[in-house]
């Protein structure tokens, strides 16, 4: 074997890093010193000259990307990629949710099954708008697998091929397309041919030179050395009639690729969506190396809300880094006002031309670039620019200015980003300024028209250029650089112009309209728009045309923020519904706007909703049901509900994951209290008793005119009902109900258009039982999403392990644990709750980590889990820890791995598209500082009832529910049951000791609990208080050791201590065997059940049908209700009279318990 085939061997089977490495390593074990210096000083300057090549292309997209350190994936700003099985459609109003849907995937993922399929596509097309990542990404994948991090296992060879560069080549063979890329092949050009199933080729910017990719002669195999026009050549590879198997990437900016490329066949679609949140905040540390500067930059862009946002797209990011850069150098303070991305082009170029007047060649480079759009032309020969006009010394100004760039592979010059399409946008106006007829008017909006026929004219960014252009401050920015220009009205008559025309009416369009931020102009606009009929997809498979129903799919925050502006502006929208997640769900009556949400909704997609004079004020009814609210958020909504211009008179947050925390609670105290609100809808929210009795508090002072409110009251105490039954009372103008009956009413048409009638939807649910209520039976738990409870089935007893079947995609909860899944489908998960110790013994932590929440070992489908919300027990709302600290741990064959979160959040840290192994919440710090981190801590509190005496064991842990489960297991296996009292209702501390006691003479042992974490299925910290005879109530008190302050107490009753629970329908001692529980009490249930729809909610579809649950729920008072039912049950068999006991039990669990004790 030669020296060369040795190398060509070492290089496939370990890329050139570590083959380098091996060599020399082995060189140096042979004494070979000489040979070892030469080498090293060889790779010294091959490394050079690869790193230079790269600086290079990081210039021909001048946005800095990532400095490449030890490792990739760490250091490169992360583009949302949104996975799909179709192109992103050119009008977003006419939407199948099933073909929508899609899924969140990292750059290591591109090459991944697509939804719905599980074989891995040999065409994988990066689709996006320009400007978004899509060339970055592709140059980084390639990047990465140079370095050994990416697909180094699965490819050879991975190529790189610029389109716009290879379309100034008119004839190459196939080795010399290789060679572009590879100039010296590290193995034969026929061996690296023969293994086609280990080649990827990456073809960046394929849509943008002017070529049909189609095979002129599929027939004919030409040989790898014979030259052929480079259209015809990368067509015979996307067509597959050369190397068959080989692996390809697409990068374009247009849907409608196979206009491009006729024998395109089956791929994955990919779409770039812009930086996440954390993102951004990366990109604009990384652009700036002071730290300082990028705090300030950031700091200052987000004070502009809708620049903000605008900056998720990376290079709105690169702009806007770029022009406070050059204020930095010039000192004085900083500013940036632009609201929009043409206003934001103007001051750069406003900004870049105070320095060095180029009026005359400006125009002159405004006719290159619209020549080239109308050509298809993004890379310019000196020649072409000098036919323009474009002397040497003005093209060196350009690319001073950073509005041209040369490319390094060759002579040719190409505009940054979307300066190509800013100017030709500049170029349509300044033309129009010189028409003078009807006839040239009309031909500048032919021109304008033709240019987009293949791709949608409102989907351009010309066009929103444009737009922007023609508006009041684009004119006034313009007539600061050129001296004459037509007044706005005569401008604007070409929007009107190009709005007349017959396109499809997008978000595209609402793109454009947003450019132009004037609201006179733009409700002209929605009124021109109002009445006209819009195709949408009312049940999915059949399209009908209804008039006032519009659905939109938003997919990022920036399409968000266009929506929302846009909408406020049409008075006859005065409905909104959000569907996060793609959730299909009953809708709002007509005419509404229902926007579909696939992406995950944030705490900045809420702030955009909730801005002040937002879309909010413009409405009358807006439901969020089923999106999960956030503290924050919250907050913000009522702070616009607080707002003189706002007239919401309905909102439906059910199942908004409000709870009966401070925050929470407190907001919603605003949102019962606001002047223009009449409905609220709180259900299938667990705000609990001290929720509902502060809310009542609120309401009962209110000024407000809420007229209806609807609660879950199931699982309300006595006490609180009365509060409830009281506020009635004082305010007879409001309706107080525990049922969410839709009285909405959804059309349905005939094949013709034509409403057939109204089929009333209401949602029978069951509401979620409340922890003081409910025994220690985990295997009845459930899940609950926007439509009721999903039964939880026990697996394995002894593991703790645990299936659901999820219905259908949504938001989904298990309250007693504080798990929390957003699914895209329907799914069945198993989750096991797991022991740290079991996995720290073979995975030790490293020093300075601390358990900070549950471990669970979740298995679901691939992809199927879009988000977790992973339970923690550390309290972050008073600011004392850094949420950056926390870590999710995943323990693999191999080890731990440790991961960032998307967020944290107060009880959950977020996950989102999430790999599923054992998991858990990990806080990293040093353990000298655990002492410091507050706690949310949980007491759990059994007795053991003899016949005359009583004992009591008490525990303090971290509310952490496998810790929960632990104890409830070992309790009840001697008999002991719990007593729910409330938690402690401040933080506590790791470490910290507390000293417990009682109002009367008690034995307790120990007298003192330490606050500490140990894992589940260790030995659990508790102190036992011996009692004997309970003939009163007894205060239990929990004080802190080192300053004595009271941190918990307890008021013990002898109504507290009952038996230990039943599994099964009990009948009371010395009754008939044959006399069942329910016949035995008939005459006790009837007087003394005081809440019986919850009950009927629970039998309907069991052994109720509808028509018998609507008969009894017909009666007007409850022992009429209960009468009815028992004249039902007559006929019911044993089995079916065990189900309404049981119902009767988790409703009223006090009741059943006393007759059970008599």
């Amino acid at each position: 074997m030669s020296g060369t085939e040795v190398a060509s061997y070492l290089v496939a089977q370990y890329g050139n890093q570590q083959a380098w490495d091996l060599t020399l390593h082995i060189w140096e074990q042979m004494a070979l010193k000489t040979l070892c210096t030469q080498a090293q000083a060889e790779k010294d300057l091959k490394s050079k000259s690869i790193t230079e090549r790269y600086q290079n292309q990081g210039r021909e997209n001048p946005w800095p990307t990532q400095s490449w350190k030890n490792d990739f994936l760490q250091k490169f700003t992360e583009l949302l990629l949104l996975q799909k099985s179709y192109p992103r459609r050119l009008n977003s109003w006419i939407q199948d949710v099933k073909e929508e849907r899609g899924r969140l995937i990292r750059m290591q993922d591109l090459l991944g099954p697509s939804p719905g399929s599980q074989k891995e596509p040999q065409v994988v097309i990066v689709e996006g708008a320009a400007g978004i990542g899509k060339s970055t990404l592709a140059r980084q994948a390639r990047r990465a697998w140079e370095e050994g991090q990416l697909y180094r296992d699965r490819f050879q060879h991975v190529f790189y091929f610029s389109c716009r560069e290879l379309a100034q080549c008119k004839m190459l063979s196939l080795a010399e397309l290789i060679a572009k890329d590879q100039p010296a092949p590290v193995v034969p050009m026929g061996q690296l041919l023969s293994q086609s199933k280990q080649l990827f080729f990456i073809l960046d910017g394929v849509d943008e030179p002017a070529w049909v990719l189609k095979e002129q002669n599929p027939e004919l195999c030409l040989h790898w050395s014979q030259p052929q026009p480079v259209h015809t050549l990368l067509g015979s590879l996307l067509g597959k009639s050369v190397l068959l198997e080989a692996f390809l990437l697409l990068t374009t900016q247009t849907a409608v690729l196979k206009k491009l490329i006729p024998s395109f066949g089956k791929s994955c679609w990919v779409e770039v969506l812009g930086f996440s949140e954390s993102g951004r905040k990366e990109y604009f540390h990384n652009f700036f190396t002071d730290k300082s500067q990028a705090i300030k930059a950031f700091g200052l862009v987000e004070s502009n809300p809708a620049l903000s946002t605008l900056c998720l797209m990376p290079w709105v990011s690169w702009l806007v880094c770029t022009c406070l850069a050059l204020q930095m150098e010039q000192g004085g303070d900083l500013f940036m006002t632009s609201q929009t991305t043409t206003a934001l082009c103007l001051h750069f170029l406003s900004q870049g031309l105070s320095a060095q007047p180029l009026v005359t060649q400006l125009r002159e480079l405004c006719s290159l670039a619209a020549q080239g759009i109308c050509q298809r032309q993004s890379l310019f020969s000196a020649e072409d620019l000098e036919q323009q006009g474009l002397d040497k010394a003005t093209i060196t100004a350009f690319l001073k200015m950073g509005i041209l760039q040369k490319q390094p592979s060759s002579q040719s010059y190409s505009f940054v980003l979307c300066f190509q399409e800013f100017f030709t946008a500049m170029f349509y106006v300044l033309t129009y300024e010189h028409r003078k007829n009807t006839l040239e008017i009309f031909r500048v909006v032919r021109n304008v028209l033709m240019l987009y026929r293949t791709c949608g004219i409102f989907e351009a960014p010309t066009m929103r250029f444009l737009f922007g252009l023609l508006s009041q401050h684009g004119q006034r920015e313009m007539e600061k650089i050129f001296t004459s220009l037509p007044d706005l009205e005569k401008n604007q008559n070409l929007i009107w112009k190009v709005l007349s025309t017959k396109q499809l009416y997008s978000l595209g369009l609402l793109h454009c309209l947003f450019e132009i931020q004037d609201e006179k102009f733009l409700k002209q606009v929605a009124l021109d728009f109002q009445g006209r009929c819009v195709c949408v997809m009312q049940d999915i498979q059949h399209p009908v045309f209804q008039k006032n129903l519009k659905n939109l799919v938003v997919r990022t925050d920036v399409e968000l923020l266009v929506a929302a502006f846009c909408i406020k502006f049409c008075s006859d929208v005065k409905r909104l519904q959000l569907n996060g997640g793609g959730q299909k769900r009953q809708v709002l009556k007509t005419p509404r706007m229902v926007l579909f949400r696939w992406t995950p909704i944030t705490n900045a997609s809420w702030q955009i909703l909730f801005s002040t004079g937002g879309i909010i004020n413009s409405l009358e009814e807006l439901d969020l049901s089923g999106n999960q609210l956030s503290c924050s958020a919250l907050k913000n909504l009522c702070e616009i509900l607080k707002y003189p211009g706002c007239h919401l008179k309905t909102l439906w947050l059910v199942d908004c994951g409000l709870t009966s925390s401070c925050k929470d609670l407190a907001s919603v105290l605003v949102l019962g209290t606001s002047p223009s609100l009449e409905e609220l809808d709180l259900q299938l929210n667990d705000l609990g008793n001290h929720g509902v009795k502060q809310l009542c508090e609120g309401l009962r002072y209110s000024t407000g005119h809420l007229r209806f409110l609807r609660l879950d009251q199931a699982s309300l105490n006595d006490p609180v009902m009365m509060k409830l039954k009281a506020l009635e009372k004082g305010r007879p103008q409001l309706v107080i109900s525990s049922t969410w009956k839709p009285h909405v009413k959804t059309p349905t048409q005939d094949l013709d258009g034509g409403e057939m009638g109204d089929i009333t939807t209401s949602l029978k649910y069951l509401r979620l039982q409340s922890d003081m209520l409910k025994e220690p039976l985990w295997s009845e738990d459930n899940f609950w999403g926007s439509t009721g409870p999903v039964a939880t089935e026990v697996i394995d007893k002894e593991k703790n392990l645990y299936r659901v079947n999820l219905p259908k995609a949504g938001s989904y909860h298990w309250p007693n644990t504080g798990l929390h899944l957003v699914v895209t489908k329907a799914v069945t998960i198993e989750i096991e709750f797991c022991a740290w110790s079991q996995f720290l013994k073979k995975t030790p932590i490293q020093h300075g980590y601390m358990v900070a929440g549950p471990l669970f070992d979740i298995k679901a489908e691939q992809g199927a889990v879009t988000t977790v919300y992973l339970p923690h027990f550390v309290d972050i709302q008073e600011g004392q820890v850094d949420t950056s600290l926390f870590h999710v741990a995943h323990f693999k064959e191999y080890g731990m791995i440790l991961e960032k979160p998307a967020r944290v959040e107060q009880c959950h840290t977020v996950l989102e598209n999430p790999s599923f192994s054992p998991v858990g919440v990990l806080l990293r710090i040093l353990h000298a500082a655990w002492r410091f981190v507050p706690i949310i801590s949980t007491t759990l509190l059994y007795h053991h009832l003899h016949l005359k005496e009583v004992t009591f064991h008490l525990y303090l842990i971290p509310n952490d529910c496998t810790i929960r489960k632990a104890i409830d297991d070992e309790e009840m296996r001697f008999q002991f049951v719990r007593i729910h009292k409330p938690p402690p209702l401040e933080a506590l501390y790791i470490g910290s000791r507390y000293t417990v006691s009682g109002s009367k003479k008690l034995e307790i042992l120990p007298t003192e609990l330490e606050l500490c974490y140990r894992s589940p299925g260790e030995y659990q910290l508790f102190s036992e208080i011996y009692v004997g005879h309970m003939n009163s109530g007894i205060k239990l008190q929990m004080s802190d050791k080192k300053d004595g302050s009271l941190v918990w107490e307890v008021l013990l009753k002898p109504g507290d201590l009952r038996p230990a629970p039943t599994q099964n329908s009990p009948a009371p001692k010395d009754a008939p065997v044959s006399m069942h529980f329910m016949d035995q009490y008939r005459e006790q249930l009837i007087a003394r059940v005081t809440s019986v729809d919850p009950v009927l909610d629970k039998l309907l579809g069991q052994v109720l049908s509808e028509e018998a649950y609507e008969k009894v729920r017909a009666e007007t008072t409850n022992p009429d209700k209960m009468r009815k039912l028992f004249d039902f049950s007559q006929s019911w068999n044993r089995a079916s009279k065990d189900q309404l006991y049981q119902a009767l039990k988790e409703i009223h669990p006090h009741l059943i318990i006393d007759l059970l004790e008599k």
